[in-house]
């Protein structure tokens, strides 16, 4: 793993994501070196041959850079879109608690990640007058988790979290994300979350950020899988959206789903 301090010019960007205005990355690069991963696109700018998963980048300045840029920001802001706040890093250099301590509290903060770490910063989240706290959970089969994720914390250890930011008043959410076709059942994911969380969120898989990892992934572990993860379509993640509106009603969530996949 290549460690590198860098100093940022800006931390606070503009960014495409529905519900958010800005967004922060304490760090470029992750850990948890997700396979499906589809931020591996940054590699492209980089000058050396370094995979992504095998590298990060530490932006030492970015709390206050944070406190300065966010002094006259409105709107909604989101922790991240190329890394992971919470990823093992932070144990170190405690960027992302550093940054919510130095941002203007009057933001709506909106935090994703895989990661129990995000326990640490329920006193600095208080801060906040409104704050969204979410756990991207897959699957539940540690087996399963282990291929896709081989350097997050366990699923098990999410929920566990939710359970305890639920409890603490904070207003929760879980991504389930992305969908594992034929791996994964939603519902099992569902069931077991449903009770400390606000939101469902769902994401497809976005194979073509990451075909080469994806597909090399499932000739080690699910060769039987191949051809069908070849075959899928609109008509397939369609599907997918009815299944995932019958869970809200069933459980009685509100449901957002964010597919690349279709248009509706």
């Amino acid at each position: 793993m290549e460690i590198r301090e860098i100093k940022a010019k800006r931390i606070i960007q503009k960014t495409g994501i529905p519900g958010a205005d800005w967004v922060i990355n304490p760090y470029v690069g992750c850990m948890h070196g997700c396979k499906y991963c589809y931020a591996r696109f940054v590699c492209r700018w980089r000058n050396t041959k370094e995979k992504w998963g095998e590298f990060v980048d530490v932006k030492i300045n970015a709390p206050e850079l944070a406190k300065k840029e966010s002094k006259n920001k409105k709107g909604t802001i989101t922790f991240c879109t190329v890394c992971d706040p919470y990823q093992p890093l932070e144990k170190k250099y405690k960027l992302t608690r550093k940054i919510l301590q130095s941002l203007n509290p009057n933001l709506h903060v909106v935090i994703l990640t895989k990661s129990d770490l995000v326990l640490r910063d329920i006193d600095v989240f208080k801060r906040f007058k409104k704050i969204d706290i979410g756990l991207t959970i897959t699957t539940f089969d540690e087996k399963i988790k282990k291929i896709w994720e081989p350097n997050s914390p366990s699923s098990d250890k999410r929920l566990a979290a939710l359970k305890r930011l639920k409890q603490e008043g904070f207003s929760t959410y879980v991504f389930i994300a992305p969908i594992l076709p034929y791996l994964v059942n939603l519902e099992n994911v569902v069931k077991k979350v449903v009770p400390y969380i606000d939101v469902l969120m769902f994401e497809d898989l976005n194979i073509p950020a990451a075909k080469q990892e994806i597909f090399s992934t499932l000739r080690k572990h699910f060769p039987e899988l191949i051809e069908k993860y070849k075959k899928l379509d609109k008509k397939f993640w369609l599907e997918k959206i009815k299944e995932i509106k019958r869970l809200g009603k069933k459980y009685k969530k509100p449901v957002e789903i964010y597919f690349k996949h279709v248009t509706w």
